[in-house]
Parts: structure tokens; C-alpha cells; sequence
């Protein structure tokens, strides 16, 4: 039987793909190349690092105050600084920091109120995740 190996991709309607895009990139790094997004090999992630797929129940409050049907996650290399950044660029920073033995985490709403999780993972690797 043919698996799935791993994410392939987020793809998400922008209301300005441009723009949103170069949003990402000036205050993420985000290395998007128009008009087809930003890639990451896996030989520059850090070792912590995983992509996780997961459906949440419809009713979930996880991904408020945004108010689409889904909300990405970005890894970071400097979480506190990452914030910082985006909150410069205009975003605005929900929810509490939240710390986790699988790292640490944090939310804005981009320009054009998407939910993004920001995720710093372990200096360490956690065992299955």
C-alpha cells in the first residue's frame, strides 16, 4: 500500500499573494520566490525539528481570533525575537506564550488575519515527535 511520507506543502488563498509574500519574507526571512512560495530542505531544519499533520474538531476555539478553517505554524530559530519582528511589521500578537517539553510557542494574526503559530523546537530532540 502507498503512504504518505510527509507534508508536502500549505497552500492557502491570499487576498494579495504578492504582497503577503514579500510581508513574509521581510519580517520572517521567509525565502519565497513568487510565484510559487518558499521551500525548506530538510538538511536546514534542526534536529528537534518534526512537520505535524492534525485535524482538530470543528468546534475548536485553537485557531481564534482568526477566523479561517485552518492556522499554519512556522518554525523559528528565536521565538521572542521572531514576535518582535512580526509585531514591527504590523501583526498582532495573540494568546500567551506557551512553553512545552516539545518547545516553545506563540501566535499572530498576519495582515491579512491569518492565525500563524510560531514554534521554537527543543535545543534537543524530544523522543516520538
Amino acid at each position: 500500500m502507498a503512504k504518505a511520507i510527509g507534508v508536502g506543502g500549505i497552500f492557502f488563498k491570499s487576498k494579495d499573494p504578492k504582497a503577503l509574500g514579500e510581508w513574509y519574507q521581510k519580517w520572517l526571512s521567509v525565502p519565497v520566490q513568487h510565484p510559487y512560495g518558499a521551500s525548506y530542505k530538510p538538511e536546514g531544519l534542526p534536529g528537534g525539528a518534526a512537520t505535524v499533520w492534525c485535524p482538530f474538531p470543528a468546534d475548536t476555539d485553537y485557531f481564534a481570533p482568526g477566523d479561517r478553517a485552518y492556522m499554519f505554524n512556522l518554525m523559528v530559530d528565536d521565538l521572542d525575537g521572531a514576535l518582535a519582528q512580526v509585531k514591527e511589521g504590523g501583526a498582532e500578537i495573540v494568546g500567551d506564550l506557551m512553553e512545552e517539553e516539545y518547545g516553545r510557542f506563540g501566535w499572530f494574526l498576519d495582515p491579512e488575519g491569518n492565525k500563524v503559530e510560531l514554534w521554537q523546537p527543543p535545543a534537543k530532540a524530544v523522543e516520538g515527535f
